[in-house]
């Protein structure tokens, strides 16, 4: 177990404003599309963490210049890619569905692997994609990392199935990339199972972004996504701060009677973390939205969710714990496929929860949660930041909780202790 990590407990409500780093999901998807741009475009706050650091490592293993510009931002300067290439993927879903897309686009192999989970987490059906797309790729039929994409600069594209029920990134990954193709690209989502693709406003995130660069998109067809070829157009981009971190922050209101605001929350976005607003409503909280950012105060009790979180899951391990303080029961529902994240979430919340005394089972598509006095012990956070996120957030108001292996939240957030540790002692 690595260095389990005293949570502060919070000695009176949490009241105070914190500033989110850059969107993890916006710079990711804004490196890929500045890579195969017609020209250098400039990323101004990006955010600056493991995750978003592999992916413009593998971007300059593969010829991409991305140098330090003012205030922070990120200049990049777009190249033919080349290879022969080795990638680093972590454990950053962005990093190992976005670039293979690309990486067929390479001139020569590039090999792409990742942390030991990175290896469980489902890839067969991205690749089979992008064999029906044209490109030579080597699995061994694992259907995960390890693989090579044998990039030949060109590839023909045009129409493809896949099952994204898996996960939305697969649409993404195919997107993004897919204007560079000489046919473009049509995606079709289809499964026997008639799972609906999770996630949608990550895609939404993804078609907005690719219209801004000047690509044709078209999604009036539900499950299809039609990008014509062409060029893309360089970015002059303000990253917007990201509001899934912001999640436990603003829980931290609701499970301490506090008061806490968010600066620079977007009046209009594609973050799937802008559903925290009615999320928190109907836990209870008064919610603002103003110049001042996004406020959270606790009301009078604090509520059980019964909520289908399918477009959100990412909010899942946070809206998780802080039902575990409720008064009243949560169904959380819709999130089947988050078993296949940086670990089965669904597992490691119910298995930590209980093992602090709660009382949550798993169903078919998510959780089920009974209130239940917690007590301290360690919360596993099983290399995932967000699961992280979860055991911080108790150990607000329950003794002696100690998270392991905090420095995870560095996925997405490398500050992240530091401003937890200052809001809870601000008071």
């Amino acid at each position: 177990m690595l260095d389990p990590w005293p949570a502060p407990r919070a000695t009176a409500p949490v009241v105070g404003t914190v500033t989110m780093p850059g969107s993890k999901s916006v710079t990711n998807r804004a490196l890929i599309l500045a890579a195969l741009a017609s020209g250098p475009s400039t990323l101004r706050a990006p955010l600056r963490s493991r995750d978003t650091e592999l992916m413009a490592t593998a971007l300059r293993t593969l010829g991409i210049g991305i140098a330090e510009g003012p205030g922070g931002s990120w200049l990049v300067t777009p190249a033919p890619l080349r290879g022969p290439a080795t990638v680093d993927c972590g454990l950053a879903g962005t990093v190992m569905r976005f670039l293979p897309p690309a990486a067929v686009l390479a001139a020569g192999p590039v090999t792409l692997d990742g942390d030991e989970r990175a290896r469980a987490r489902p890839m067969g059906r991205l690749l089979d994609a992008l064999r029906g797309l044209g490109a030579d790729l080597d699995d061994e039929g694992r259907g995960s990392l390890p693989f090579t994409v044998n990039g030949s600069a060109t590839i023909p594209g045009g129409d493809v199935t896949i099952d994204a029920s898996a996960s939305s990134q697969f649409v993404s990954g195919l997107l993004l990339s897919g204007a560079r193709y000489e046919k473009g690209v049509v995606i079709h989502h289809s499964t026997p199972s008639g799972k609906p693709v999770p996630s949608l406003p990550h895609i939404d995130m993804s078609v907005a972004m690719l219209r801004d660069a000047g690509v044709s998109v078209d999604d009036s067809e539900a499950n299809t996504w039609r990008v014509e070829p062409g060029p893309i157009a360089p970015l002059d981009l303000d990253v917007e701060p990201d509001l899934s971190n912001a999640a436990p922050f603003l829980a931290a209101a609701l499970a301490t009677g506090g008061r806490v605001t968010v600066t620079g929350w977007p009046a209009r976005t594609t973050q799937p973390g802008d559903a925290l607003r009615d999320l928190f409503t109907r836990m209870g909280a008064e919610v603002t939205l103003d110049v001042h950012g996004l406020t959270v105060a606790a009301g009078d009790r604090l509520l059980g969710l019964d909520a289908d979180l399918h477009d959100v899951g990412e909010l899942t391990p946070v809206l998780a714990a802080l039902a575990a303080l409720a008064e009243t029961p949560s169904r959380l529902r819709g999130v089947a496929h988050l078993r296949g994240h940086e670990t089965d979430r669904l597992a490691a919340l119910a298995t930590e929860l209980n093992n602090l005394g709660g009382q949550v089972a798993e169903t078919d598509d998510g959780l089920a949660i009974e209130p239940r006095p917690l007590h301290g012990g360690v919360f596993g956070s099983y290399e995932d930041h967000r699961m992280a996120q979860a055991g911080v957030l108790l150990g607000l108001v329950v003794d002696d909780i100690e998270v392991e292996n905090v420095a995870t939240t560095g996925k997405t957030m490398p500050t992240f202790t530091t401003v937890w540790t200052e809001l809870v002692s601000s008071h």
